[in-house]
């Protein structure tokens, strides 16, 4: 069959649904309200924000949020109001976007980029007690794709050595870990509305906090120093003008009521595609047996098999080709996983492949991927800047061999969708 990227037809003609999706009328009524009155800065006497901290707080198991501009300026916020500074260094987990870290840059302390997890690439307890050292001070681990990091094992490893936990919740906006949304896990968490998170008002983050007395050090910090409650002009400590506006929080304020209807038809779309991996054969060449020096993805890990959890056999349950091996399969969830809400999927590739090509190949047949994040110790802007990379030869191999599934593709019909998906890498994984 010839590749679309050769003159052959593509697998998929159809546009993709697009992101954001259209405004609806909740949206259109609660922002005309806003714009109406004038009232579109948070500071002026409107309600839309504090309703979106209040109702987000409740959302996530925590007494008190702060809405702030974007969510690099949430994780630089809870940094400061958690006391984290100059001398101290921070842990973050090396598969993850730039802003982990620039964020720990931005307080003026040190970001340690440890390794993660070789199955589900997020920060580990085991990865974070490689890169402890006694200017340690905060660990930053990091719900990726809407997958929740196993917190327990990580919260309890910082009781133990009495640092802060910042949650980074950027890409998990309904996601739960044990029955507990994430967020409220840790002493802080971060949640993005970018353009391309699962709730979006262009741009802006909110932080929450567990802790009156944390809340109110955070909301000092994005409202200038002054003291919830005191003085217009007194500033009693340094802080910045961080804040979201009425209008932003008027778009976001009714996704609450329909973000789990989304978050079901990706988990869907996934659980469709899921079933469609299992029937790609091996490309010509490939004998299925296995990656040397990767262990199978359910070995040594007490989650295999819990409900909501990782696949007791992911990627090696006889499904597919001979001896259960799969040439692609999705990257499982952590331990603990009880909702993922599915920002993205990560698919791993168990073959040789020349990934400019898979994705320019996989363009061309209308299924575009994406090639997902370099280890942030790569990045010379970081180091130069002072982040000290551990070794991390996880995340070195995700970046070999992971690609995306972006979220607005997994709003897609599941059945259909998830058909285009795979017979498109069936078609170019063979060529």
């Amino acid at each position: 069959m010839t590749l679309a990227l050769h003159g052959g037809a593509p697998v998929r003609t159809r546009p993709w649904p697009a992101w954001p999706p259209p405004l609806d009328d909740a949206q259109r009524e609660r922002v005309t309200a806003v714009l109406e009155s004038g009232l579109w800065g948070a500071t002026q006497g409107g309600s839309a924000c504090a309703e979106l901290a209040g109702a987000f707080a409740r959302r996530s198991g925590a007494e008190h949020a702060v809405t702030v501009g974007n969510a690099t300026l949430g994780l630089f916020a809870a940094l400061r109001g958690l006391g984290v500074g100059p001398g101290d260094e921070v842990i973050v987990p090396a598969y993850t976007f730039v802003a982990s870290a620039t964020a720990v840059l931005l307080a003026g302390a040190t970001p340690v980029i440890a390794d993660v997890d070789a199955d589900d690439l997020h920060l580990s307890a085991d990865t974070v007690r490689a890169a402890l050292t006694p200017r340690t001070a905060a660990i930053m681990p990091v719900h990726l794709a809407g997958s929740p990091a196993d917190m327990d094992p990580l919260t309890e490893l910082a009781a133990r050595h009495g640092l802060a936990v910042i949650e980074d919740a950027a890409q998990a906006h309904g996601a739960t870990y044990r029955d507990r949304p994430v967020g409220g896990l840790g002493d802080a968490g971060v949640y993005s509305f970018q353009a391309s998170k699962a709730m979006t008002a262009g741009e802006g983050g909110l932080i929450v906090c567990r802790d009156q007395a944390v809340h109110d050090a955070v909301w000092s910090v994005c409202n200038l120093g002054r003291d919830p409650g005191g003085a217009w002009y007194g500033h009693p400590s340094v802080g910045w003008n961080l804040r979201l506006t009425e209008i932003q929080a008027a778009l976001l304020l009714p996704w609450l009521d329909r973000l789990d209807t989304e978050i079901d038809r990706r988990n869907a779309f996934c659980a469709a595609l899921e079933r469609e991996l299992a029937s790609i054969p091996a490309p010509p060449g490939c004998d299925g047996g296995g990656e040397p020096g990767r262990r199978p993805a359910s070995a040594g890990r007490d989650g295999a098999g819990e409900p909501g959890g990782r696949p007791a056999s992911a990627g090696h349950d006889g499904a597919g080709t001979p001896g259960g091996w799969r040439p692609v399969t999705v990257v499982p969830r952590p331990p603990g996983t009880t909702r993922d809400s599915r920002h993205l999927l990560m698919l791993r590739l168990h073959v040789p492949v020349d990934r400019a090509f898979l994705l320019e190949a996989m363009a061309a047949e209308g299924v575009p991927l994406d090639g997902g994040y370099p280890p942030l110790g790569t990045m010379t802007a970081l180091t130069g800047a002072g982040a000290r990379p551990e070794p991390c030869p996880a995340a070195e191999a995700a970046a070999r061999e992971v690609v995306w599934i972006r979220q607005s593709m997994l709003m897609d019909d599941p059945a259909a969708g998830a058909a285009c998906v795979a017979e498109a890498l069936a078609k170019v994984l063979t060529a």
